[in-house]
């Protein structure tokens, strides 16, 4: 029963700072206060799967128009890097893929997940609400 308990204890051990590492990293990013809007179907006219990047959080935002109606908004702050004075995340050419310029991690722009490291948690997320005229983001 005692190497029972032994190996409950080393098993828990071992999950807790695994999956306490991974947050480390996006706890690192400030906090920035953001609740802006913005009008898509305007003079800021983003197409279905187009981009634009915004001021505001902690490096900028990057707007990705997802569906129809629904728009990602994700940090520019990579989370493996982003106290990093050079970094900042950028789409490539493909409009799908954000690329960090300093330590190469790359993310998927559709939910902001990680696709090559060496971060391994994804961009930082803000919520959007968009009525088909007008696009809030906010945290």
């Amino acid at each position: 029963m005692k190497k029972l308990h032994k190996l409950l204890f080393l098993l828990l051990s071992v999950f807790m700072f695994t999956s306490c590492g991974n947050e480390h990293e996006r706890d690192q990013i400030p906090y920035v206060y953001v609740n802006f809007e913005i009008y898509p179907n305007t003079i800021d006219y983003i197409p279905i799967g187009g981009y634009a990047y915004v001021s505001g959080g902690y490096k900028g935002i990057i707007i990705y128009h997802y569906l129809a109606d629904e728009f990602k908004a994700y940090e520019r702050a990579c989370p493996y890097d982003p106290l990093e004075d050079n970094s900042r995340v950028f789409v490539d050419n493909s409009g799908l893929i954000a690329v960090d310029t300093v330590c190469g991690s790359q993310f998927l722009l559709t939910d902001g997940s990680p696709i090559k490291g060496p971060a391994n948690i994804g961009l930082k997320q803000y919520r959007t609400r968009y009525d088909g005229y007008k696009l809030q983001v906010m945290n």
